[in-house]
């Protein structure tokens, strides 16, 4: 990744190359998963590079780092300057994907993982366009269910969360299908793999309430908002696995994924087997916010140049 992406990364402070952004092999994170991490993209449009939603990702760092008692030794407008200089720095004018990543260094080989325990933060840019290669895909449904707010916080962006999603998405590859759709341990749909879900029926918009085990999406707020303001009734409710069935349309919504449309479930077309246009309305308003094409939502963009 480092011929794709830029010669530096931010590491504690200080701009490091790649090469030698080092940490030792007995860093507490690698052993047991104590890391948060954020996920977030920078669009180049004819005149600048905006980044989407900015301070609202590294707020919900913060929060992530909160519940586990782990330090972030910057604040949030320092790690959202830092960004932009990272940026600056790497001389980059591409869309960019950015993720900034704050884990517990070394602390010894107990859990008692407090404030005092040693952290690092650092944040890494690279070149980034199409996470899915097609407008439509095909998803299952996961026989793994989604990690449970009785065990391990999903509203935490954890990085040892993601191994319930690389299991989910690793059976999903396996079958043959783009994308899984994980449940919740009462049976209802939690989310997607990496990504927040949407479901329309006769017009009117549902997704997921976070007891569902949702992760608080920015993308997923972001396209609530959207959608109302174009006039569409979006309600957050719990959605039976059999409704996936019986959907008009279904969406995912994530910084990576962006708002892409699911065509068939399980082998069952979704509406017309094609994009529906309540969510190709809400993608191709998201497209053009994202590069500062609204400018009713310039506030949700930081530019970089």
């Amino acid at each position: 990744m480092k011929d794709k992406g830029g010669e530096y990364i931010w590491f504690d402070g200080k701009f490091v190359r790649w090469e030698d952004a080092k940490i030792p092999v007995f860093t507490h994170a690698m052993h047991y998963g104590t890391a948060v991490f954020e996920g977030i993209r920078g669009y180049s449009s004819r005149d600048n590079v905006y980044v989407f939603r900015l301070k609202e990702h590294m707020e919900r760092l913060r929060l992530s780092a909160s519940v586990y008692s782990i330090t972030l030794n910057h604040s949030v407008k320092e790690l959202c300057d830092a960004t932009v200089a990272l940026l600056k720095k790497n001389g980059m004018k591409q869309s960019v994907y950015i993720r900034p990543l704050t884990f517990v260094g070394l602390h010894g080989i107990d859990l008692n993982v407090t404030e005092k325990s040693p952290t690092h933060t650092v944040i890494i840019a690279f070149p980034f366009e199409k996470y899915f290669k097609r407008e439509g895909i095909s998803a299952c449904v996961s026989s793994w269910r989604r990690i449970s707010d009785q065990s391990t916080p999903p509203l935490a962006k954890a990085a040892g969360n993601y191994l319930n999603s690389i299991l989910a998405t690793q059976e999903s590859h396996r079958n043959g299908y783009d994308e899984s759709i994980m449940l919740d341990t009462s049976g209802n749909v939690s989310e997607a793999s990496g990504e927040n879900i949407f479901v329309v029926r006769n017009k009117k918009i549902y997704t997921p309430f976070f007891a569902d085990s949702a992760l608080e999406g920015i993308t997923r707020e972001s396209a609530m908002t959207i959608a109302r303001s174009m006039g569409y009734e979006v309600v957050e409710r719990p959605i039976p696995r059999a409704e996936l069935y019986m959907a008009d349309e279904i969406f995912l919504t994530g910084t990576a994924a962006e708002i892409v449309p699911v065509t068939s479930v399980d082998g069952h077309a979704i509406g017309s087997g094609k994009e529906g246009y309540v969510s190709r309305s809400v993608r191709e308003a998201y497209a053009r916010i994202v590069t500062g094409g609204v400018k009713e939502y310039m506030g949700w963009l930081t530019p970089v140049w």
